[in-house]
Order: C-alpha cells, then sequence, then structure tokens
C-alpha cells in the first residue's frame, strides 16, 4: 500500500543536544581511513581557522539518521522498514560540525512518491547548535521496497 502523500510537509519535533566529542570524531575519522588532521588533532584545526577539531563530513549521518527514526517508527504514515533501503544521502552545510557542538536535529517529510510498486521517501534534516545557528541540512532518500508477489 502506498504511503500517503498528505505527510509530506510534516515536521516532526527536535532531538534532545547531542553532544559532540573529540573522541567520536576521531574514531569516526578512523573508521572511514580519513586521516586529516583537522579530525584529531586540535592545533591542526585551530591553524585552519577552527576552534577545536572538526569532524568529517559524513559524521553527522549518524545524528541525523537517528532523527529520521521519528518519521520511520510514525505508526501513522506506515512505513515498513523490514523493507526499507538507503538510497541516497546529500548534505549542505553552513559550517563544520566541530567538537563541542551540542546538536538537536529536526526532521520534515520533503516527498512521497511511488515508483514501479516502490515507495519513496525524502527527510530533509535541519541541524542546528545550542545557540540556535544553522550547522547542516541532511538530505535522506529512503526507499520501501514493494512486497514480493504470492
Amino acid at each position: 500500500m502506498a504511503l500517503d502523500q498528505s505527510f509530506v510537509g510534516r515536521t516532526y519535533p527536535p532531538t534532545d543536544p547531542y553532544e559532540v566529542g573529540r573522541e567520536k570524531i576521531r574514531e569516526f575519522a578512523e573508521a572511514i581511513g580519513d586521516p586529516n588532521p583537522a579530525y584529531t588533532d586540535a592545533d591542526a584545526a585551530k591553524a585552519l581557522g577552527y576552534p577545536d577539531v572538526i569532524a568529517p563530513p559524513t559524521f553527522v549521518f549518524a545524528i541525523t539518521f537517528k532523527a529520521a527514526g521519528l518519521v520511520i517508527e510514525d505508526p501513522q504514515l506506515g512505513l515498513d522498514y523490514s523493507r526499507v533501503v538507503h538510497g541516497d544521502q546529500k548534505f549542505a552545510y553552513t559550517r563544520p560540525v566541530r567538537s563541542g557542538d551540542r546538536l538537536a536535529v529536526t526532521s520534515t517529510i520533503e516527498a512521497i512518491k511511488t515508483m514501479a510498486g516502490n515507495d519513496i521517501i525524502d527527510i530533509r534534516g535541519e541541524v542546528h547548535d545550542e545557540a540556535g545557528e544553522h550547522v547542516v541540512t541532511a538530505f535522506t532518500k529512503l526507499v520501501a521496497r514493494r512486497a514480493e508477489e504470492a
């Protein structure tokens, strides 16, 4: 059954703040194999004009995808997560995420469409710091695969 188009534009409450720590950034940079010293060395980051280490661009995915869980788990939407695959991900940054940031995410359903029997849902996650300043917008595309015919 196709997802309800009336959910387009629905915005979910912001998440509790996530505190970005140096160790989390270091672990993430190590996991993706990125040796950029701005991710692990505060002096290197300061030499580039940042107050502390910064996070790799895809670091914020863990925060925004967790926030998208509010959409995914909305029982009124009726999304069958057991059939979902991650279709696409994009980020639009105002500034890098940095150690010490306390970030909250507000998710909005941007679009719902059906193609070849699959439901495609686009979720926009607006990430703001504790002062309410925009840091990054994440665009997540999820595809709910059509159930196999019996």
